[in-house]
């Protein structure tokens, strides 16, 4: 059984893990964003927490397409209050940032991961992560958030994504993140067009390298609403569909606003999928 190390914490990959969304953001693509009320944004961790979240995942800094960039000092003040309370709840908590500054901040107040965009592109970023034991997360992301979807292109989108997660993860060894604490995440919609998103999940583990888990971040994006024609307060099933789609594939970590209806998904697909099923048996993601 593959285990993955988040800080103190060891998450067994034997099923999807879920990972709950926390959105700090005033202009959140999902409509969720949750910044200057600290109550209500832990209030909303707390609901994704006991929907059955093994990790919680907390970003101050939109990365939706067109987004401006946040300053340092104001992704901190949002952060840090709730990333305080959220990170005694005896869960691993998640940090959506690339800035090197917010990772280190963001780990002296807790946070057992770090989720960045931009694939450990950054030497500092790197070092940081380096010089703890916390997780990191690798993503893939043609160009950046404010101009990525403008005019993606590729000569071959999954073999382009897996060359840049491969020298991202030859990085991160250099200078001593061990594989156990690495998950790679191909960046569905990050600078891709919607062949280019169908593409990838299609060949999921090829855009992936050294048998790393993958995780998957699809829920409630554009790529579902030009698939579905809804708008995104109306994608909850195209997104569990998707995120059991790609627990099939073979992801590990699923990065989803509706953990809930999610992990109910994934029980009823286990429960098929044993050959013998137990009444007493509860399923535990």
């Amino acid at each position: 059984m593959t285990i993955f190390h988040c800080g103190p914490y060891r998450l067994p990959l034997n099923n999807p893990l879920l990972m709950g969304i926390v959105n700090l953001t005033p202009d959140s693509f999902s409509g969720d964003g949750l910044v200057d009320d600290v109550n209500r944004a832990i209030a909303h961790a707390r609901l994704q927490f006991e929907a059955g979240s093994d990790i919680l995942d907390v970003g101050a800094e939109s990365s939706r397409p067109g987004a401006i960039p946040t300053s340092e000092d104001e992704e901190l003040r949002r952060l840090i209050p709730v990333l305080e309370e959220i990170s005694t709840w005896g869960i691993p908590v998640s940090v959506d940032t690339y800035k090197p500054v917010v990772m280190r901040a963001a780990l002296a107040a807790g946070a057992t991961m770090i989720n960045d965009i931009t694939g450990m592109i950054n030497p500092d970023a790197i070092s940081v992560v380096a010089a703890t034991d916390c997780a990191v997360c690798v993503m893939h992301m043609q160009g950046l958030p404010g101009t990525m979807q403008q005019a993606p292109y590729y000569r071959d989108v999954i073999d382009e994504v897996h060359n840049f997660l491969s020298s991202a993860v030859d990085r991160c060894r250099r200078v001593g993140i061990v594989d156990s604490r690495i998950v790679l995440d191909p960046g569905f919609g990050f600078g891709k067009t919607l062949n280019h998103n169908l593409a990838l999940f299609r060949a999921l583990t090829a855009a992936g390298c050294h048998d790393l888990p993958i995780l998957v971040g699809v829920s409630r994006k554009s790529m579902l609403g030009a698939i579905t024609d809804r708008p995104i307060e109306q994608r909850q099933a195209a997104s569990v569909a998707a995120a059991l789609i790609a627990a099939q594939k073979g992801a590990k970590i699923l990065r989803v606003h509706d953990v809930g209806a999610t992990k109910d998904a994934l029980a009823v697909w286990k429960a098929i999928e044993q050959e013998e099923y137990s009444e007493q048996k509860i399923f535990r993601y």
